[in-house]
């Protein structure tokens, strides 16, 4: 059985990584469907990928602290 610890870091990047893609994804449906300017989808989209990149950051940090 794998350490939990190791488990619950792969989960974290997995679901940091799957954040980062659905907030690029937003991007580019909103770009698509010119939603120009400031849309909705391109606000979530740039906070979604914000917020997957700070948790893959902050683990990596947390890592290298340890």
């Amino acid at each position: 059985m794998p350490d939990p610890r190791q488990l619950h870091r792969s989960t974290t990047r997995l679901l940091s990584l799957a954040m980062i893609v659905i907030g690029v994804l937003l991007v580019v449906r909103t770009i698509a469907a010119g939603g120009g300017g400031i849309a909705i989808g391109i606000v979530l989209g740039v906070l979604f990928v914000a917020a997957g990149g700070a948790r893959i950051y902050l683990q990596t940090r947390q890592e290298r602290d340890s």
